[in-house]
């Protein structure tokens, strides 16, 4: 079961995707995939941290290349951001650079084999109307077609508005 999980910042889609992952058994893996760097990446780092404390979750720290990850038998994975993982894909010296997008998918898809459950969370970027420069324009050209690769691919699709769900594809209340 494959399922993406999107929606603007500070939305509550963290904490939504957690809570769904609690219904399902053990083991649960938490795929974090932002790089620590400066205090603010630090403070989101620590609150997701204290967000899943006892809950059941392996976490394993991986910016890039997430298709290699090592998973318990019948884990349920979450995958914690796409966001982040494209960035770190096309700005780090050991992302896969100008192959961004393709690696991205490729690592998605290959947790998804191994995986009895994936959960995927992803931001909503563009809808702003405005314009960025060419690295920013090439990021939020790369996140939207992955979120419509991904989410053809899924079983669930959900978009989390202010702290509640909103199903775009399957998906229950």
């Amino acid at each position: 079961m494959i399922t993406l999980i999107t929606g603007g910042s500070g939305c509550g889609k963290s904490t939504y995707a957690e809570s769904r992952m609690l219904s399902y058994s053990l083991p649960r893996v938490y795929v974090a995939t932002m790089i620590p760097c400066g205090e603010d990446a630090a403070r989101r780092i620590a609150r997701h941290r204290q967000l899943r404390a006892g809950k059941g979750f392996e976490t394993l720290e991986k910016g890039v290349d997430v298709g290699g990850l090592p998973l318990p038998e019948g884990a349920s994975v979450l995958l914690e951001c796409l966001g982040n993982l494209v960035a770190n894909e096309m700005f780090e010296p050991d992302g896969a650079g100008e192959n961004a997008e393709e690696r991205c998918l490729d690592g998605i898809r290959s947790l998804a084999r191994r995986a009895a459950n994936l959960v995927i969370v992803t931001n909503e970027v563009g809808s702003d109307g405005r314009e960025y420069g060419e690295g920013t324009e090439r990021y939020m050209q790369i996140m939207g077609r992955l979120g419509c690769r991904i989410a053809e691919m899924a079983d669930e699709v959900c978009e989390v508005v202010c702290g509640q769900p909103v199903w775009l594809k399957g998906g229950r209340a």
